[in-house]
């Protein structure tokens, strides 16, 4: 159970007129199941290596020529590799204030986080400028790449690592560093008179703002969070070879329609948004966010919750067009989703956001990270073709240790060692528990605190016991969400089962709790068939596999003998599942009867008249395997949608 006293504030700490439904928990703790192995692995090899990949890759050499301490020229051509530093400097902070780490680990990470904030100390100029690739090769230059440069970007990123620590360990050193880059900014920034009228091409300093206001109560940042907001639409940064729509540019979020343009940019700008929203009450930046949120989800969001149809521009597509061994999905979009569709769970308490959420962790999320925490994909495909030849860049579909652009892999380790206060939020009376993973889980409730002791197998086993380990003298509701997916859960308390209906995707039980009570909540988790709009054309006459919150695919090493191209589904055959503890560790799989088709009709010329029916061949059984584990046995094809025969 975790520590009496304990507080452990998370990537948000809300202030107390914040624009919110429910608010996070005061103390979390993931103790068992898939996402306590995840996290160990994280925790014991992610970050740990994340130092080494640093230095390896030349970021921190980078940060050295800036001190003055080393020699030679910029490493790489990309101007935002302090942004992963900083990221993994979050990701250290996090993991510091796991109660699980290692006393000799948390000493090497306190050196090397005490060794990075010196570094960063020493870059920093007198007023408070702070960017290698701009000291090193453009001495003296001050926000006039705005497109391209990533200063603002950069500094959102140590604005977040920075105030991550402090919440973890109460540091100040680092927290001082990013103030003086936050001061800048909001001297720099404006349309009065001699300032610099313009906007980031990657947002991401309009959240990190909005956080440093909640932590120091300083007026000027959230202000400047929300003039960024307000001026981003307006033409600023140009057209450039992609468009206005590559960086949101092209109008003011109050007034668009869909999502557009970079996919990580467009959900961290909203993910800003929901901030500045939550702080200033301004309506109008709600309405928009609920409004691109439900676009984005009715016809730009793949199966797996990942987002962005296009390689070449990392952006989303036209409406339903979502390809499937040409989808990007890349990581970071997952986990920007994940960002928004948790601020909009807190605004509203709608369960569409935490179902949304859920779905994009377990599967366009998880995928990204390989089952030994070694080895990172960038872009996370539906389809590998069984004869795929790998190129060799970041969007290939092959798990590799590092990027030349490696902004992936420190934001997976800073996800993963936050994870725990992305499970249970709370209101003045209501105590929210929406997603389910094993751990121990307190809010604030009147003058008391509640805490929760959850255990489960979930996703594999559909139970998940919430017993009352403390709580205050007083009638509450316990909310207990209910998946799209959860048709026939039962819920009992203290064995006597609910007969009232969930509501809105949530079960909600009211009731002077007292501890020692127990819920017992049953969700079904028998695999089912999964169909696409019709309008999704790389998907038409084809259906998935999925279990509960997992969507599951087919690997062509679980085949042999078989092209997956010579596949078919019979969608009304049984499904079985089995559960299986080998190269994929622990998981359940799902089998499904199936058939071949021959590869042509005969002739020398693929194209054929229509025949009226799919052409098979003998029966096979299909296996499939959740997605989040494929590309870890080796390269070879893999689909998600199969057709049906």
């Amino acid at each position: 159970m975790i520590e009496t006293g304990r507080r452990s504030a998370g990537p948000i700490r809300l202030t107390g007129s914040s624009a919110v439904a429910l608010r996070p928990a005061t103390r979390a703790r993931v103790t068992g199941g898939l996402w306590a192995s995840r996290r160990e692995i994280n925790r014991d090899v992610c970050v740990p290596q994340g130092w080494d990949r640093l230095h390896e890759a030349g970021n921190y050499a980078n940060l050295e020529l800036a001190a003055g301490r080393g020699e030679g020229a910029y490493t790489g051509e990309l101007p935002f590799l302090d942004s992963d530093v900083y990221k993994w400097l979050e990701a250290v902070a996090w993991t510091l204030d796991d109660p699980d780490l290692e006393a000799s680990s948390a000493e090497k990470l306190l050196r090397r986080l005490a060794e990075s904030t010196e570094l960063l100390a020493v870059v920093q100029q007198p007023d408070g400028y702070l960017d290698s690739h701009f000291q090193v090769r453009f001495p003296g230059e001050r926000f006039v790449q705005l497109p391209w440069g990533h200063e603002l970007y950069c500094a959102g990123h140590l604005i977040q690592a920075a105030v991550a620590l402090h919440r973890s360990t109460g540091d100040e050193a680092l927290l001082g560093i990013a103030r003086r880059v936050a001061d800048l900014v909001v001297v720099a920034f404006g349309t009065e008179p001699g300032r610099v009228d313009g906007v980031c091409g990657h947002p991401e300093i309009e959240t990190a703002l909005v956080e440093l206001y909640r932590e120091t109560g300083e007026q000027a940042y959230l202000d400047r969070a929300r003039y960024f907001v307000d001026r981003r639409g307006h033409g600023l940064l140009g057209s450039d070879r992609f468009g206005r729509h590559y960086w949101q540019d092209h109008e003011p979020v109050r007034e668009a329609t869909a999502v557009v343009g970079h996919a990580v940019r467009q959900l961290y700008l909203l993910a800003g948004v929901a901030d500045v929203y939550v702080e200033t009450g301004d309506q109008t930046l709600l309405d928009a966010c609920a409004r691109l949120w439900d676009e984005m989800v009715a016809t730009q969001t793949y199966l797996t919750g990942g987002v962005g149809a296009h390689h070449r521009d990392e952006a989303f597509g036209d409406p339903y067009e979502l390809p499937n061994e040409r989808s990007y999905c890349e990581t970071c979009a997952a986990i920007a989703s994940i960002h928004l569709s948790w601020r909009m769970l807190m605004i509203t308490g709608e369960a569409k956001y935490a179902d949304l959420l859920e779905r994009t962790l377990y599967n366009g999320f998880l995928a990204g990270l390989s089952l030994d925490g070694q080895r990172y994909i960038y872009a996370n495909p539906l389809q590998v073709r069984d004869d795929h030849v790998a190129s060799g860049d970041d969007g290939d579909y092959l798990r590799v240790p590092w990027f030349r652009c490696a902004c992936c892999p420190p934001n997976v380790m800073r996800l993963l060692a936050s994870l725990e206060h992305y499970v249970l939020l709370s209101s003045d009376d209501t105590v929210t528990l929406h997603q389910y993973m094993s751990g121990d889980y307190a809010a604030e409730l009147g003058e008391g605190e509640v805490v929760l002791e959850v255990l489960t197998d979930y996703p594999w086993d559909g139970a998940v016991q919430v017993g009352v380990a403390a709580t205050p003298d007083e009638v509450w509701t316990l909310a207990l969400r209910v998946p799209a997916w959860g048709s026939g859960a039962e819920l009992s308390v203290n064995g006597e089962p609910v007969l009232d209906p969930s509501v809105d995707g949530w079960w909600r039980v009211t009731r002077a709790w007292e501890a020692g009570d127990v819920a017992q909540l049953r969700l079904p988790l028998e695999p089912r068939l999964t169909a696409a709009d019709p309008r999704v054309d790389a998907a038409r006459g084809s259906l998935a596999l999925e279990r509960g919150p997992l969507v599951y695919c087919l690997e062509g090493v679980d085949h042999d003998g078989h092209r997956l191209d010579d596949l078919l589904l019979d969608a009304d055959g049984p499904l079985s599942e089995s559960v299986e503890d080998g190269e994929l560790g622990r998981i359940v799989r799902v089998e499904v009867a199936g058939a071949t088709r021959p590869r042509t009709h005969g002739s020398w010329w693929p194209y054929a008249p229509a025949t009226g029916g799919a052409l098979t061949g003998g029966p096979v059984t299909l296996s499939a395997v959740p997605y989040f584990t494929w590309g870890n046995r080796g390269s070879g094809g893999m689909r998600v949608w199969v057709p049906t025969a």
